[in-house]
């Protein structure tokens, strides 16, 4: 059974004051392109930012946006504001106002914690929410001032952290995630499954605001006195193997996107990945084909998993040295996963159902939704909405969202599976799959594509070959829409309520 946490308890804490009292404070906690920064001065700031904010009027209980790029300031403001007691909300910076004003307005937060670059963004948003919002900007690693502060006692159950679900279309639900979740999928995930020691070096495709890397770049490494390389800037596989060349980390953490890119870059052969001990993937099913192309070029481990903002982080995961390609693995142990029916009554191994979890890092629910609460939170389990199979040997394996499966013709399309077909092409470097009523309102799938700059006008109809040539008839796109870049969430996942716009025009 899951150890638990005391009922006084708050992670600022749990990790970062434990490597203090535990005498690590001199361990360098970041690594940054021209510096390192040990966990003593990452204590010292986020003491800073703290008293900055509670020297602003922020209360314990009360939420607090944090926009600012991967470095130490982003460090300090998540730990000064868990240290008195509030809560974090985590923003991608590079939202555009509408959005920033709208997580204001649903957030009621009286503070941000801002970059210089997006002051003047947030002010507009501030307006166009009709609320008062003090902004503390932080032009330098944190607000000058006493770097002195007592963590508060907060309740293991306290709301810790807002994460925003990873959905694909329609607007995100602040999923409100508690002290003891963190602590929980970190034991079990980053140090009992994956082992993450003192000695790792962790790097990350995905900043610290999406969850995914707030876990895997800073929480887990932080948990065991390890180190983050931290940087700004777009990731570009010329940007991941400079930095990887430069801090020669141990772990990194990706996404399929990314790691496709890598693997097309005409010097990936050549890359020194000799440091790196395993890589993570998660976000987005990574199709097998691609996973191959990966350990054929670089030949480091690469562990497929999957997680929900609802239960934090990952809770299936392949493991180093037990990995079956195509699978997200087994669950995670703590987890229980299942795979149940409309009715939630379990599936048979090999048939496909909604997953169901449950584990001691069940988020408190979301934020003003209590019909989407109710529906996805039953009693222990979390009842997500994405499809899954099991096999013989207990590996599971993801088929989809629930919502964006596609009826055809009477049968049910999945958009992984054209996709993952449309991905084996040499041509194409990212595809996605909608459905979309035509003009007489039935319903026809719709692929769209990134494709190498070399390929020629015709591709799109070479493309419409290979999927007739690989996949039932019913599956094949109807059209194949060539586009320079996929719409994307505020998280980095396709977008495709905006696809399913573009699909319905392309039809008409």
């Amino acid at each position: 059974m899951t150890p638990e946490p005391p009922e006084a308890f708050n992670i600022a804490d749990h990790f970062l004051g434990d490597r203090l009292t535990g005498g690590d404070g001199g361990r360098v906690a970041l690594r940054l392109d021209d510096r390192t920064v040990t966990y003593d001065e990452v204590d010292r700031l986020a003491n800073r930012t703290g008293n900055a904010l509670r020297a602003g009027g922020v209360r314990q209980e009360e939420r607090v946006l944090v926009a600012l790029p991967d470095g130490p300031a982003y460090v300090a403001a998540l730990f000064g504001i868990l240290k008195i007691g509030a809560v974090v909300v985590m923003v991608n910076p590079e939202l555009p106002v509408d959005n920033l004003a709208a997580i204001m307005a649903y957030s009621r937060a009286p503070v941000a914690v801002v970059d210089p670059t997006v002051a003047e963004t947030f002010k507009v948003a501030a307006r166009t929410a009709g609320r008062p919002l003090h902004l503390l900007v932080v032009d330098g690693d944190a607000p000058a001032g006493d770097d002195h502060l007592a963590t508060v006692a907060t309740h293991r159950d306290d709301p810790a952290i807002w994460l925003f679900s990873g959905g694909t279309t329609g607007s995100p639900k602040a999923v409100v995630q508690s002290h003891r979740s963190f602590a929980n999928t970190t034991r079990l995930y980053a140090r009992d499954t994956l082992g993450y020691t003192a000695d790792d070096i962790t790097m990350s495709v995905p900043k610290l605001f999406f969850g995914y890397a707030t876990g895997s770049n800073l929480l887990f490494p932080f948990s065991v006195g390890g180190s983050a390389a931290l940087f700004t800037g777009r990731p570009t596989p010329e940007v991941l193997f400079a930095k990887i060349a430069q801090h020669r980390p141990t772990i990194l953490i990706n996404v399929p996107k990314l790691i496709k890119e890598m693997v097309d870059h005409p010097d990936a052969a050549s890359q020194d990945m000799s440091s790196l001990r395993f890589v993570t993937s998660a976000g987005e099913a990574l199709p097998p084909a691609l996973y191959d192309r990966w350990m054929s070029t670089f030949g480091v481990e690469l562990l497929d998993g999957l997680g929900t903002a609802e239960m934090w982080h990952v809770f299936l995961s392949n493991r180093p040295g037990d990995v079956k390609p195509g699978s997200l693995g087994r669950p995670v142990e703590g987890f229980e996963v299942r795979v149940r029916d409309a009715d939630g009554n379990d599936v048979a191994d090999g048939d496909v159902g909604r997953l169901w979890v449950r584990g001691h890092s069940r988020a408190i629910g979301y934020w003003q939704d209590m019909p989407k609460t109710m529906e996805a939170f039953r009693g222990e389990w979390f009842a997500a909405g994405d499809l899954v199979r099991r096999d013989a040997d207990g590996y599971f394996f993801y088929v989809g969202r629930g919502d964006d499966a596609v009826k055809v013709g009477g049968k049910w399309l999945l958009p992984a599976e054209v996709e993952g077909c449309l991905l084996g092409h040499a041509l194409v470097r990212e595809a996605s799959v909608v459905g979309a009523p035509d003009r007489d309102g039935l319903t026809k799938p719709v692929a769209f594509v990134v494709v190498d700059p070399a390929a020629g006008e015709g591709v799109a109809g070479e493309l419409l070959e290979h999927t007739l040539a690989t996949l039932e008839p019913y599956k094949r796109p109807r059209q194949v829409v060539v586009v320079e870049a996929l719409p994307r969430t505020h998280l980095g996942k396709v977008n495709r309520g905006a696809l399913r716009e573009q699909a319905m025009a392309a039809l008409r």
